[in-house]
């Protein structure tokens, strides 16, 4: 019972997304800041490992089906789930890469330029690396020489 009232106080101490908003531009990544992006991450961090823990779970439910065309959609619908599970693998190695650019002080600042992301930005994508500039310029890099 103790860590629930330390949770609740803990979650009570995060600022809002308005107040993230509103805030100075001098005070980019302070630590309330820097808290609020962590809780994001790791909340988005145990929701994709749910995830994936489902899709064990419904993987293992299989059930042999005799009629062709259902098996063929049974089979989709695995394959399916199966590349949305790689996507969030992705996701999740991104999202780990982020908690730990937090605790080296490097969150929030482009990798390329090292000027702010944003919080605009980042709440909108936690795990970006790049500012809306740089991140356009590769694209556009990327289209041009098809990189």
């Amino acid at each position: 019972m103790v860590s629930k009232t330390a949770n609740t106080a803990t979650s009570e101490q995060l600022p809002t997304e308005e107040e993230l908003l509103a805030m100075p531009e001098s005070d980019y990544m302070n630590p309330a800041q820097l808290a609020f992006f962590r809780n994001r991450l790791k909340e988005l961090e145990q929701e994709i490992l749910n995830n994936a823990g489902a899709t064990t779970e419904n993987l293992r439910e299989t059930q042999f089906v005799p009629d062709p065309a259902d098996r063929a959609t049974i089979e989709e619908e695995h394959a399916l789930e199966l590349r949305t599970r790689d996507r969030e693998r992705k996701l999740l190695k991104k999202v780990q890469q982020a908690i730990a650019s937090i605790d080296s002080g490097e969150y929030g600042w482009c990798e390329e330029t090292g000027e702010p992301i944003g919080i605009a930005r980042l709440l909108a994508r936690p795990t970006a690396t790049l500012s809306l500039e740089a991140q356009e310029r590769r694209e556009m890099r990327q289209k041009l020489y098809g990189d």
